[in-house]
């Protein structure tokens, strides 16, 4: 929402949230244990590295032993984990290492941002505790600030149903040589799908998460699978969040049941909470607050920007007073309302700023969701969906219209939510043929998540010139090769539900020409 004087309600309900969870800030809150004699390997969610910069990488894992099987391990009390960096793969070369605390305030999580490094170039990683050691992981830096870099491989993935579809997807990524993997949202899900278990035979086999034990559980299922494990211990992520994380369809302070906002923020400081507990972060969330939104740089090829779409947007235009979900409206004046942001105000500026000082050739937003417009003509006029940037027309604008006041070229959106694979032309005036095109989009599919039939996408395509490419029938991910010349996208799809021995193909391939802003066919 636009900012207001003074202090807003939603303000003082997210300060007295946290001043009472100031427990949570991750400070030890029980004594420190020696580390167990395992019965069996803690380290049973894998590990995991993010956020690469020249002279760092954040190192993860979190231990989840079967209480029942371990005599020796207190749940309540702190544990001592140990990290090991090589320069090699055959880890004969020790870089790094130090020791750590588990402790039960986090989850038995741990992390660290090892600095220090060398830009541009591999590591590998293990954790220990206790005489058990955890898998290899292979991780790497970004290249040093302003050097010449070749290349850009990333792997664009985001909605993983757990319930609705295998994580194979995750297979073929940790298979490919790939820089990063960006993973924009959707990496749990919080409901469930009880239609697709018959077929997957995958239950998230618990209720609905609304706190902190249950988010972590959530959380920890969804880190079991081995075909996950293994994307993250190949690759580094970079990563931000959605919806589904806390609920579908959040805007800010409310969910979609209208629940009292304190209530609603103490729900989601438990989802942030998880989220970051399971995920290779650097800065926790304070309550229900995150700093999500982030920058990072490949050389002088590419800078690319984390969107945080959900914490800081408006409330949705003309909600339903019953359920306030994303939907379809028509002559619903609020959209217009020149005030409404998606980013929110200090988002907005951040990334305005920071695309008219980029020095990458590349500027890659990393979007929770589809940018180009997807609304569909019918005799009662235009119907908007308000969860995505349609909903919020004026923010869209704004955010093009300063690429465009700044001749900014090669900005190219990454996008996911949509639980569909498309490539769209972003105009000033979305499907005007008179506005120019400014800036590209690419969506990466759902690794899971159910899609809307060919149908459906064939009525917005006719609807809505700008997007040359829109498939929903299939799952899978999308492989973008970058260089200066140009950014080439391999759309990676399977039939829908996903198997767990499925095999992908290429849907389609696009590109974006450097210089020239808009979708070709490759």
């Amino acid at each position: 929402m636009p900012p207001t004087p003074g202090l807003r309600r939603r303000d003082l309900n997210r300060t007295a949230l946290w001043l009472a969870l100031g427990a949570w800030s991750g400070a030890p809150l029980a004594r420190a244990d020696g580390a167990p004699r395992w019965q069996r390997n803690p380290f049973t969610l894998g590990v995991a590295s993010g956020q690469p910069r020249p002279d760092s990488v954040v190192l993860w894992t979190r231990l989840a032993p079967d209480a029942a099987a371990e005599p020796g391990w207190n749940a309540d009390a702190g544990c001592p984990v140990r990290y090991e960096l090589f320069g090699d793969e055959a880890l004969r070369r020790p870089v790094r290492n130090g020791d750590l605390m588990a402790w039960p305030s986090l989850g038995h999580s741990v992390r660290v941002k090892v600095e220090g490094l060398a830009p541009g170039r591999p590591y590998w990683y293990r954790f220990s505790c206790g005489g058990a050691v955890s898998t290899t992981g292979r991780t790497r830096t970004a290249p040093a600030a302003g050097a010449e870099v070749a290349r850009l491989r990333i792997a664009l993935a985001s909605c993983q149903h757990w319930e609705q579809g295998f994580f194979a997807a995750h297979r073929e990524i940790a298979q490919r040589d790939v820089d990063v993997v960006l993973f924009v949202g959707d990496y749990i899900y919080e409901g469930s799908s009880p239609a697709y278990t018959a077929q997957t035979g995958r239950t998230h086999g618990s209720s609905t998460p609304h706190t902190l034990a249950q988010y972590r559980a959530r959380h920890a299922l969804y880190k079991s699978d081995a075909d996950l494990q293994a994307a993250h211990a190949a690759h580094p992520w970079i990563v931000t969040l959605d919806d589904h994380e806390v609920v579908n369809d959040y805007a800010d302070d409310r969910d979609p049941a209208w629940t009292d906002p304190a209530r609603f923020l103490q729900r989601r400081a438990a989802a942030y909470r998880a989220y970051f507990e399971h995920l290779p972060l650097a800065v926790p969330p304070q309550g229900p607050t995150m700093r999500i939104h982030d920058r990072f740089a490949w050389g002088r090829l590419a800078d690319l920007w984390t969107l945080d779409t959900r914490q800081h947007r408006s409330h949705h235009a003309c909600p339903d007073p019953q359920r306030d979900v994303g939907r379809s409206v028509a002559a619903c004046a609020e959209l217009q309302d020149a005030s409404r942001t998606m980013l929110g105000a200090e988002q907005e500026q951040w990334l305005a700023q920071g695309l008219k000082g980029a020095t990458g050739r590349w500027k890659l937003l990393g979007n929770p969701t589809q940018v180009s417009a997807t609304g569909i003509d019918t005799p009662d006029g235009r119907q908007t969906w308000t969860d995505g940037w349609d909903g919020y027309p004026a923010a869209r604008r704004r955010l093009l219209q300063g690429v465009a006041d700044a001749g900014i070229a090669n900005v190219v959106s990454l996008g996911g939510d949509v639980h569909r694979h498309a490539a769209a032309n972003l105009r000033m005036v979305p499907n005007d043929v008179a506005s120019p095109i400014v800036a590209s989009e690419l969506v990466g599919g759902s690794l899971t998540s159910r899609g809307a039939s060919q149908g459906a996408m064939a009525r917005m395509r006719r609807d809505n010139p700008d997007v040359l490419h829109a498939r929903g029938d299939e799952r899978g991910w999308a492989l973008l090769d970058i260089t200066a010349d140009a950014l080439r996208c391999e759309m990676r799809t399977t039939p829908h539900p996903v198997a767990a021995n499925a095999v992908f193909g290429t849907q389609a391939t696009f590109a974006v020409q450097a210089g020239r802003a808009g979708i070709e066919s490759a």
